[in-house]
């Protein structure tokens, strides 16, 4: 009888917040909701964007739990976010990124420096036409550096409370297509000696 031990999927759901965090309105707050065992990083000063101390704060709440995990950012978060990966911060135990409203880099250079590089992690990348932090094309060009798909969502604001983004099914839709995506590849690395693959659901 072969087997290597339980296989954890679905992964662990983890937002990560922008700028002053997201309020009980937020469909993160509301995408939490929907996924059991969720998590959100938490930041010592929400008002204080630093990439280098956000990032560390990522890496180490990840670094708490058992994942696997697939991260669904917001605004200054996608920075945070993409910044923990391309850094080794965070990386193996992440299934997959959901980037939405990337606040410019441009805008957060006072936060430390951001270079868009290619992630090793599938992703999606969500902009708006209409977003006061970061131009569709920003967002356009910010998804083809990081190797994302790309997803116009139109006259959306910044995506987020104030803009009407509360209970959003559409997140919780691009949520299961990063984990539906990624899970054949997770199955065909996993090392089978045999027997059934358990999972934890």
């Amino acid at each position: 009888m072969l087997s290597s031990g339980p296989t954890r999927w679905p992964p662990r759901l983890v937002t990560v917040p922008g700028l002053h965090g997201s309020d009980g309105a937020h469909w993160q707050t509301w995408l939490e909701r929907q996924f059991p065992r969720a998590l959100r990083v938490e930041q010592a000063d929400w008002d204080a964007p630093d990439l280098a101390v956000w990032s560390a704060a990522l890496g180490n709440a990840l670094a708490r739990e058992r994942g696997p995990f697939v991260l669904a950012a917001h605004s200054f978060g996608c920075l945070v976010t993409a910044h923990a990966l391309q850094a080794g911060i965070v990386g193996a135990d992440v299934a997959g990124v959901l980037f939405v409203a990337p606040a410019s880099p441009e805008k957060f250079r006072f936060a430390g420096p951001f270079e868009a590089r290619r992630l090793k992690v599938p992703s999606i990348l969500i902009g708006s036409e209409t977003d006061p932090w970061m131009t569709l094309a920003g967002a356009r060009e910010l998804a083809q550096h990081l190797g994302s798909a790309f997803v116009n969502l139109g006259d959306a604001g910044h995506i987020n409370s104030a803009a009407g983004f509360g209970p959003w099914p559409r997140a919780k839709y691009f949520i299961d297509t990063l984990v539906h995506c990624e899970a054949p590849r997770r199955l065909r690395d996993e090392t089978v000696e045999g027997g059934e693959l358990a999972f934890a659901w």
